[in-house]
């Protein structure tokens, strides 16, 4: 689960009549966060889910800082660090951790299709907090979309920990936890943060969401270094899949809106399915792809997307 570095963003709405402008973002951030999935597997293993959620933190804050530096988005940053800082706590800090927890149980597929709940959330949050009320047609995409949760989770519902030490059911949960997290920044940044730049956003919130994860993570760092190849993934997670994908990220916020940068998450996993077969060896299960679907189905109704007798209502309108 970042507008347009610093002086790119364009204004609200104009680009949003134009798909072609912000449709190669769109996909580009689908295949970086799909491969997000695989470096947090490889690199949670050796250095456990909170160390792995707040280097890959720190690497991005140390990468996006200079250039934030560089274009003179400083006084920015000071003047909004407290909302930005929070930010970054709730969509990168705690997400992150929890994903990296899942992990340890869970493909990185699985993950990824529970990932694509968060506009279904998002939606619904924005209904309760922003008083976006949701259509008839909405509404029943809430309803199938956690059908299509339940369905999933209940496949791993298990509470009993396997190999990893870890119960597929309480990763299942960490990851809708994260997902929740992400519905909430999202109207959070909408209502607050609407105009901000992109980058100043995006490397805000990864300091904030260093800062909040430092301590625990020194707390719980490994007693063993870990590998170059660990290493290696966290860079690649840090550097790639999380400073240059929250650049992407909240510049889809200010070019497209909050539903249809949320709705990145419908490609992220068909990206992270292809990744985990051809890299980790990983299985993808008929019932995955069926509930996948019923979650996609209910997320596209939930934010709109999809609208059930638009048809009609054309007619109506002529």
């Amino acid at each position: 689960m970042s507008s347009s570095p610093s002086g790119i963003a364009a204004p609200l709405g104009a680009a949003a009549a134009q798909p072609k402008s912000w449709a190669a973002d769109f996909v580009m951030l689908a295949a970086i966060w799909g491969s997000s999935f695989l470096f947090m597997r490889i690199s949670t293993v050796e250095f456990g889910p909170l160390p792995t959620a707040a280097v890959r933190v720190g690497i991005a804050a140390l990468f996006l800082l200079p250039i934030v530096w560089l274009r003179g988005l400083l006084p920015d940053l000071k003047k909004n660090w407290k909302k930005i800082f929070f930010i970054g706590v709730l969509n990168s800090g705690i997400p992150f951790a929890c994903f990296s927890f899942a992990l340890l149980s869970i493909t990185t597929g699985l993950s990824a299709i529970l990932n694509a709940t968060v506009p279904m959330f998002g939606a619904l949050i924005a209904w309760l907090w922003l008083k976006d009320k949701p259509n008839a047609s909405r509404i029943l995409g809430l309803i199938v979309g956690f059908a299509g949760v339940a369905m999933l989770a209940w496949d791993k519902a298990t509470f009993k920990p396997d190999a990893s030490g870890v119960a597929p059911g309480w990763a299942v949960l960490a990851c809708l936890f994260a997902c929740i997290c992400y519905g909430i920044s999202a109207s959070y940044t909408k209502r607050y943060l609407t105009g901000m730049p992109p980058l100043v956003t995006a490397a805000g919130s990864q300091i904030g969401a260093t800062l909040g994860l430092a301590l625990p993570a020194a707390w719980l760092w490994p007693a063993q270094m870990p590998g170059t190849q660990a290493w290696l993934a966290l860079l690649a997670v840090g550097v790639v899949c999380t400073g240059l994908a929250y650049i992407l990220f909240f510049r889809l916020i200010e070019n497209a809106g909050p539903p249809r940068a949320l709705s990145v998450t419908f490609l992220v996993p068909v990206f992270a399915v292809i990744y985990g077969v051809l890299f980790l060896g990983e299985h993808v299960t008929a019932w995955m792809v069926i509930c996948a679907v019923v979650i996609v189905i209910g997320t596209a109704l939930s934010t709109g997307l999809l609208k059930l007798g638009r048809k009609a209502e054309q007619q109506k309108k002529a």
